[in-house]
């Protein structure tokens, strides 16, 4: 940009001052005669003036007529050749006029004046060529910077972007088409940040939601390894794990669905007393290891609208918070709400501090040093599904999941 600006106005500057100083040296030059021709236009006037009065061209009134640098020659016929003023050294500029009567006068004056009026125009004409290069150069130099520095920041934004750092800058440059790729990099950043943080919080989710079937799963492959000499129980305990596989399955399809589409319904209507009797069975040996029971309390009987699955995982997180932060007895009670079939969780424990309240459902939030992270999935769970999940009481903590009740009957 800097060549390219310089360029153009040393073009422009050699188009415009080199015409415009041989134009200004020929009017110095004609200007310079002009003068002249009429020092010897007046001069040959006083001659004539003189003769007609009968008055001698001679002597020092005569001279002194004469301007201070030209040197005069007046030839009248008949008498010697009349000079006045200091004779020219060097080039001269001279003018020749003749009178009426045959006298001729000529007048002679040095170039000096001309040639040093011709250098200062040039001399003056070379410091506003030199002034507007300086200020072309000065101009592309701030021009160029003004752009390069938004392109080198766009650049560091895009390799920032390139190293996995989506922060959008939210800087404008004022030049249109600066703006334009500033604007897309910054809307690239904010849908990348977007994607990375869905990421993430899959990951965590699967984490937190795969931990609890796997951990199922895992205890009742030690059931089986235990009892491997009672083919019954064996083939119990199989089928049982078999089921934990297949639950393991349906939250792994479940996470990635609400994934790609959390607004895909998946919901169906099915008896909720076939996902309590699971959730006696998974947290059976586990509560009894630990001298704790889980109870079921309430209707039964009841179908409702939502993905079993769902509602399996959603329980299993509540009943899971009961047996890491409780204490007592779990009760899983339910009962009708309107219509709603509201499934309580609760147990006999200090319950939920007063100043976190619904706060437990944000992630990262807890009161026991936890991640913080499944009552939020399971919230999510639930929401996904149709239904919610609400904290209605803290002390005895009680956690309720809300589902549309069905009206089928088959």
């Amino acid at each position: 940009m800097i060549n390219s600006l310089l360029g153009v106005v040393l073009v422009v500057v050699t188009v415009f001052c080199v015409p415009l100083a041989l134009v200004e040296k020929q009017s110095i030059v004609n200007a310079a005669n002009n003068r002249v021709d009429a020092e010897a236009v007046r001069v040959l006037g006083l001659v004539e003036s003189r003769l007609a009065a009968g008055e001698p061209v001679t002597g020092e009134k005569f001279a002194t007529q004469v301007t201070t640098g030209s040197f005069v020659t007046v030839d009248i016929p008949g008498q010697p050749l009349i000079a006045a003023g200091r004779p020219v050294d060097g080039p001269a500029i001279t003018a020749t006029e003749e009178g009426a009567s045959g006298e001729t006068v000529t007048v002679s004056q040095s170039r000096e004046d001309v040639d040093h009026e011709i250098g200062n125009m040039l001399l003056l004409l070379g410091v506003v060529a030199l002034l507007a290069v300086q200020a072309a150069v000065a101009l592309a130099v701030w021009q160029s910077k003004r752009l390069a520095r938004p392109l080198t920041e766009l650049a560091e934004t895009a390799e920032r972007l390139g190293s996995g750092d989506p922060r959008p800058q939210g800087r404008r440059y004022g030049v249109p088409e600066l703006d334009r790729i500033a604007e897309v990099l910054d809307t690239s950043a904010e849908r990348i940040a977007r994607m990375l943080t869905a990421e993430r919080r899959l990951a965590a989710d699967a984490s937190h939601q795969l931990r609890t079937p796997l951990t199922a799963l895992s205890m009742r492959l030690e059931e089986i390894t235990a009892l491997a000499e009672d083919p019954a129980t064996v083939r119990e305990e199989a089928t049982i794990g078999l089921q934990q596989v297949e639950r393991l399955t349906d939250v792994v399809q479940r996470l990635l669905t609400n994934q790609r589409d959390p607004n895909n319904p998946t919901a169906v209507s099915f008896p909720l007393d076939d996902v309590l009797r699971q959730q006696v069975e998974e947290w059976g040996p586990t509560l009894r290891e630990g001298g704790r029971r889980l109870d079921l309390d309430g209707l039964r009987g009841t179908r409702v609208i939502g993905t079993p699955g769902t509602v399996a995982q959603v329980l299993a997180t509540l009943i899971e918070n009961s047996l890491m932060h409780g204490a007592g007895t779990i009760t899983v009670r339910v009962r009708r709400s309107g219509t709603s079939v509201v499934t309580e969780v609760q147990d006999e424990g200090l319950g939920v501090p007063a100043e976190l309240g619904n706060r437990v459902f944000e992630r990262a939030v807890s009161g026991r040093n936890s991640t913080g992270i499944g009552l939020a999935v399971a919230r999510d769970l639930a929401e996904a599904d149709g239904g919610r999940l609400e904290l209605l009481a803290l002390h005895p903590p009680v956690f309720a999941l809300f589902l549309s009740q069905s009206r089928s009957t088959d």
